[in-house]
């Protein structure tokens, strides 16, 4: 399956109506907005793949089959290019067959259209601009050590945060942006460790999405699968939960 040529660039993935079927909200907010003429893609048998080039991630939506048969084309064309992936649920199984995968993840891609019932506490949520940017910082570094995204990136859009009655933030979170389309994405929502439970998290997730309802019409984010407590206020926010996914690294056996 070697190829010696570069695969071609498509300006469109869109040709088996896959970004309109259940399952495929990834394709449809990911790589359909907008569609870049320069990206590189695969497509057929029920899956489509793109690649982020400057990650070397491919991404993938369709049949688990097809999208596995689409990320060993990808490997095989680009080697040492194609460095991880997501992609439909179980696809990395049946990647695993021919190439080496590892620290595979699982996670939902949500989404929703609609401004969610409004939180009590919503009105305590305010922005935060560059001078903010170094508390922002400490206060991921103690509370949320793994946040996705951080003050001073470039997709970053918007920070708003939740102080104490002593001035003190409690709680944080950014609207950012998927990669290859723009489209809004929620992310690096954190709360003060001693404070969790309080509905801060919630209050702030709710106000970041009625801010990118009515701003772009719509708003995603990344889950973590076994994240029962975000899988429930996600849930009561009315975000749809039909994308699971796979995220791996991937190299040669």
């Amino acid at each position: 399956m070697q190829a010696t040529t570069f695969p071609p660039r498509t300006a469109n993935l869109f040709t088996q109506g896959l970004e309109l079927q259940t399952g495929s909200a990834l394709l449809r907010f990911g790589a359909a907005r907008p569609r870049p003429a320069g990206r590189i893609g695969w497509s057929g048998d029920g899956a489509v793949a793109w690649l982020d080039e400057l990650r070397g991630h491919l991404w993938s939506v369709g049949d688990p089959t097809a999208a596995a048969g689409l990320a060993l084309r990808a490997a095989h064309q680009l080697p040492g290019i194609v460095r991880e992936f997501t992609g439909p649920r179980g696809a990395d199984v049946l990647l695993g067959r021919h190439l080496a995968v590892t620290d595979p993840v699982a996670w939902l891609f949500r989404w929703t259209l609609d401004e969610p019932p409004l939180h009590p506490a919503e009105e305590r949520v305010t922005e935060l601009d560059e001078a903010h940017h170094g508390e922002l910082l400490a206060f991921l570094g103690e509370h949320s050590p793994a946040h996705s995204t951080g003050p001073g990136s470039s997709d970053v859009g918007l920070w708003a945060g939740i102080r104490d009655a002593g001035g003190r933030l409690v709680a944080c979170g950014a609207m950012s942006s998927l990669r290859d389309s723009g489209a809004p994405l929620m992310a690096s929502v954190a709360t003060d460790a001693a404070l969790r439970g309080q509905g801060l998290g919630a209050a702030l997730t709710s106000w970041l999405t009625r801010y990118a309802v009515r701003r772009y019409g719509f708003c995603t984010l990344w889950q973590l699968a076994d994240n029962t407590p975000a899988d429930r206020l996600y849930t009561r926010l009315g975000y749809r939960n039909e994308d699971p996914c796979v995220a791996a690294r991937i190299g040669t056996h």
